[in-house]
């Protein structure tokens, strides 16, 4: 990795073309390719149903689905762009992005982010402060799901794992909002054919 990737901080962030999509962990940039039309859908289908729970319960969260920036630890070496987030204090948004930690955030992992979403993101949303976790693994159809905030020892930071026929609640809201997986699977499943 050269000079051009590392070494870089908020202001080279916001110096960067528009078109140019990247993430910055550390101060090192990280491309980011385009998603496949299964990660869209299944982006923004999660996306829409946290929207409509916090809708239907007049919440105060609100859900965003990427490219949207979150400077992850309100320093100037990490910015993010989750694929799906939540952010319920919402004294944590400004117009151009996210200071500080979501309280849930999901990633769809693609061919190429597989080591990035599982394990560099795990740990560096971990060591932030998320309070929950999912990597949505489409080609295994499987949905691993941290719950860092109710975990009281090492052994309870063990996902729990899912498939696409489950329907998967969400611990943030005490699983009163549960994403039916065999759903989000049913609107995509011409593409695995």
């Amino acid at each position: 990795m050269g000079k051009d990737y590392t070494d870089k901080t908020l202001e080279d962030y916001l110096a960067l073309p528009d078109d140019r999509r990247v993430e910055m962990i550390d101060g090192v940039f990280y491309d980011m390719a385009a998603p496949t039309l299964i990660h869209q859908i299944i982006s923004d289908e999660i996306g829409r149903c946290f929207g409509d729970f916090i809708k239907k319960n007049r919440g105060k969260c609100i859900s965003f689905t990427a490219p949207a920036d979150v400077q992850l630890f309100h320093d100037d070496k990490t910015i993010v762009q989750p694929d799906v987030f939540v952010v319920c204090d919402r004294d944590k948004l400004i117009k151009q992005r996210v200071l500080d930690v979501p309280d849930l955030i999901v990633e769809v992992v693609s061919p190429g982010s597989l080591k990035m979403d599982t394990r560099l993101k795990l740990e560096k949303y971990k060591q932030a402060g998320v309070r929950e976790y999912w990597i949505v693994f489409p080609e295994e159809k499987k949905v691993l799901v941290y719950l860092f905030e109710k975990a009281k020892e090492a052994t309870d930071m063990l996902p729990k794992e899912y498939t696409f026929a489950d329907r998967v609640p969400v611990g943030i809201w005490d699983d009163r909002c549960e994403v039916d997986f065999g759903e989000i699977y049913e609107q995509c499943s011409f593409l695995y054919e």
